[in-house]
């Protein structure tokens, strides 16, 4: 999913506005012809460069990117290939011809992620040998590869922005750590689930946002840059509030190692997400290089880990799949109901959506690991494998049909670059 964090940008301005169409936004990049335009590159010795089309008026968007990609777009084209959206809500439309072929199949790739989820499920249950290999160390090396793609893509400055927007990332965090466990818990309280399947509904519920969110986010209209800040922050916290909450909910009803939780969110989740921006920051050049190749293994990986939890639990979910799929629906419905609604009290329409999908969107397949690494009752990992395809299917359905839904011209700009 790093190819979506990869369009999101920094400090551009549009001359004029009306370059910029809020009544249509496409799945494609919007060309904008270079007249009044003045972009300034970094210089030679900058190996990732930001794009920046100057005027007087409010920052809109910007595009940052490898250095060589922009010299060679410059003498291939007098266009100016602008993708992501900052400050306004969703994506631009138009002509996609400035993105390579690569880049074209890889965000195709990207946005049919609930048919691979689908296929993954497909497989998983008729034929669980062909995803079951990836057993519990190939399955840490894979998540940890996927939280190394998605610090790749980051810097110092995407942290200093959620300084910049203290109240719209906390209200995000807010929803992610403490409406979500709660419904876990009251869900699993009111439906009597038994004490391993509670607990594996709590431990998801209290898992970190996954990447697959900035995905929906894109699709449905949102705050794309905003969605990813959100990913980052929740998952930093992840060190201490999985555990925690994990601990404070379902230590009543199964001994809960929450140390062994903590270490095993900080070695999976934190130890490559920080190597992923070092890198990045210290080591543009290799960065360079290397992200061109990640987000299709991303894409590859990412179905194998929806759909191994599938096919490992299958012979359950056979059995008991109507009743497992009952709770975790729930949860996942409820938690993108609250997460708009509680964020429509303050925010406009484009960050209450982004908002939403970040609350109901969890790391599965985290939970899905700290399931199966510490705690010896099989069932506990179910819940997390049932919700890798309530989550992917939910928050894409919702997605499409926010999709539909147009923007008001006047929404509120809730997110400051």
């Amino acid at each position: 999913m790093a190819t979506i964090s990869r369009f999101v940008a920094k400090d551009c301005n549009f001359h004029s506005f009306h370059a910029l169409s809020r009544s249509n936004y496409g799945l494609t990049a919007k060309t904008l012809h270079t007249h009044n335009l003045k972009c300034d590159f970094g210089g030679a010795g900058d190996e990732r460069s930001s794009l920046r089309v100057q005027s007087k008026g409010k920052p809109l968007i910007a595009l940052s990117f490898p250095c060589s990609n922009v010299h060679s777009s410059v003498i291939r084209s007098r266009t100016v290939q602008c993708k992501a959206a900052t400050n306004v809500p969703g994506d631009l439309s138009g002509d996609s011809s400035g993105m390579t072929q690569y880049e074209k199949i890889i965000e195709t790739l990207t946005t049919l992620f609930p048919l691979w989820v689908v296929l993954g499920t497909i497989i998983g249950i008729y034929k669980p040998s062909a995803v079951t290999w990836l057993q519990t160390d190939l399955f840490t090396v894979g998540l940890g590869f996927l939280m190394l793609s998605m610090g790749l893509t980051l810097t110092f400055d995407d942290f200093r922005r959620c300084l910049r927007n203290p109240w719209t990332v906390g209200v995000g965090f807010l929803a992610q750590y403490f409406i979500k466990p709660l419904l876990g818990f009251a869900i699993a309280t009111a439906l009597k689930l038994s004490a391993p399947l509670a607990t594996g509904l709590i431990l998801v519920s209290c898992c970190p946002g996954g990447q697959a969110s900035n995905v929906a986010t894109y699709i449905s209209k949102g705050n794309v840059a905003l969605s990813v800040l959100m990913t980052t922050c929740s998952t930093v916290g992840a060190i201490i509030m999985t555990p925690l909450l994990t601990k404070l909910l379902a230590g009543q009803l199964v001994p809960v190692d929450a140390a062994g939780l903590a270490l095993s969110t900080f070695q999976v989740v934190l130890v490559p997400t920080i190597i992923g921006v070092l890198s990045n920051e210290y080591f543009p050049k290799f960065t360079s290089k290397i992200i061109t190749v990640t987000p299709l293994i991303g894409v590859m990986l990412t179905t194998l880990l929806c759909a191994s939890p599938i096919g490992q639990v299958a012979d359950v979910l056979k059995t008991q799949g109507a009743q497992l799929l009952l709770p975790v629906a729930l949860l996942h419905a409820a938690a993108f109901l609250i997460g708009y609604w509680i964020s429509k009290l303050s925010f406009g329409e484009s960050t209450s959506r982004t908002i939403s999908i970040e609350c109901g969107m969890q790391s599965s397949a985290l939970g899905f690991l700290l399931a199966q690494k510490h705690f010896t009752n099989p069932l506990v990992a179910v819940p997390s494998a049932v919700s890798v395809v309530c989550m992917a299917l939910g928050g894409s359905a919702l997605a499409v049909y926010w999709r539909n839904q147009p923007i008001p011209i006047d929404d509120k700009d809730d997110f400051k670059e």
